[in-house]
């Protein structure tokens, strides 16, 4: 984008989204109010990143803006916001404005408007969020946006302390942009944190959290991780994380695994910081991730500790039973988790399983055709009538062991071959 265009032209953002926002602007524009792209997508464009979303700040009143279009939902009209629904396209509108009073360090008591865009800007948390564009592509950038992204720097709008103050979460957005975008913090900026983190305890974990999944995903977690650590802010929160320190090997793997599978980056973050599975489970709750997500990371969490204790000292442990066991405990998709995180560490040089006890156990997976008890080619009540056993406690340990026999390959999952296995575990059972 160049200053003085005529006609702004998005580069990063979806073309559809870019024109109907842009009639958005203009019909504000007509109607004899001031309005301008704000934020997120400003600042992305000039980075050249995608553009997933475009906000709009504006001079008109809310209830103007809503009479203005025929679709707008009142999404906070109370702090000047609207959503214009436009061909399939939402886009939040909001009136220029300024804020105070904040309570609970994050949510504003007073907000009033304002006719000033700058004055609107000024109450942002980042010069790199405080710029905004006109649809002719004239700038308004007055803390320095651009050369602050120029320079690769996150720096606070104003006093950082007071930013901090006024909203808590900011601290750990902060560390977020620098993580995910690899920009430094400025030194101002870096010391309102320090002055202000006692402050997060005020923020639900919930806000903390989804700041936290995109450090996680991000390309430089570690950065991420590091800055939280030195900052001390993971020591402030509702649900702190219990730090100790960390194996700097097993946590060097996190990079290596695929951001998509999320939850194996989690496993090796609380593995690497030497906290058990049981111990997750009551974190994870605690971050408020949702059910599948915590069994997610427990369960590879689980094998891991499990499989550590068959083998012991020995990594190149090769025994395919308790394997299959481990596989039908926690299911294919964890044990097929636990094996990349495998390859990550041995990659990493972490203590980890041999690469030749890896294919071998990928192998052992591959080939199980039974999952579970459902895939069994026979029922308990079909195992009762041919032993002429009254059922009882006895009959779920039979099932289980035939599920891991023939998961393992060591007997054919037919009724006959079965049944045959059954008569044979009860006659020896029966006769020590």
């Amino acid at each position: 984008m160049r200053n003085g265009q005529k006609s702004i032209q998005w580069q990063y953002a979806d073309q559809a989204m870019a024109d109907r926002s842009a009639e958005v602007i203009r019909t504000l524009l007509q109607h004899g109010y001031e309005a301008y792209w704000v934020g997120g997508c400003v600042r992305d464009e000039y980075m050249g990143r995608r553009v997933s979303d475009m906000d709009i700040t504006t001079s008109a009143r809310p209830e103007i803006t809503a009479s203005l279009f025929p679709k707008v939902i009142p999404t906070g009209i109370q702090h000047g916001t609207v959503t214009v629904l436009m061909e399939g396209e939402a886009f939040e509108v909001t009136t220029f404005r300024i804020e105070g009073g904040y309570e609970d360090h994050r949510h504003p008591t007073e907000v009033a408007f304002v006719g000033d865009v700058e004055q609107d800007l000024r109450r942002r948390d980042f010069t790199m969020n405080a710029m905004a564009i006109g649809l002719d592509g004239t700038w308004v950038d007055p803390f320095g946006g651009r050369a602050d992204i120029d320079r690769r720097r996150i720096r606070c709008v104003g006093e950082a302390s007071l930013r901090f103050r006024e909203d808590a979460l900011r601290m750990v957005r902060c560390i977020r942009f620098a993580s995910v975008f690899g920009f430094s913090i400025a030194p101002r900026t870096w010391k309102g944190i320090l002055a202000e983190r006692d402050t997060l305890s005020f923020i639900a974990m919930e806000r903390i959290r989804s700041e936290f999944e995109k450090i996680m995903t991000g390309p430089s977690p570690l950065r991420g991780l590091s800055m939280f650590v030195r900052s001390g802010l993971y020591s402030r929160m509702k649900a702190p994380f219990p730090y100790t320190g960390h194996d700097d090997s097993m946590l060097s793997a996190i990079p290596l695994i695929d951001p998509e599978h999320a939850y194996i980056r989690w496993s090796l973050l609380l593995l690497a910081c030497d906290i058990r599975s049981q111990a997750a489970d009551e974190l994870l709750r605690g971050w408020t991730f949702s059910n599948k997500q915590r069994q997610e990371i427990v369960s590879l969490m689980s094998i891991q500790e499990e499989w550590l204790t068959i083998t012991g000292a020995d990594k190149d442990g090769m025994d395919k039973l308790p394997w299959v066991r481990l596989v039908l405990t926690h299911g294919k998709a964890s044990a097929g988790g636990w094996l990349r995180m495998q390859q990550a560490l041995h990659h990493s040089g972490a203590a980890a399983t041999a690469e030749t006890a890896n294919r071998q156990l990928a192998e052992w997976l591959e080939e199980m055709q039974i999952q579970s008890l459902k895939d069994l080619a026979v029922t308990g009540n079909e195992l009762v009538q041919a032993l002429g056993k009254r059922g009882g406690p006895w009959l779920g340990e039979l099932l289980g062991q035939l599920l891991l026999l023939a998961a393992a390959g060591q007997i054919n999952n037919d009724k006959e071959s079965l049944i045959d296995e059954a008569k044979r575990v009860v006659m020896n059972h029966e006769g020590s």
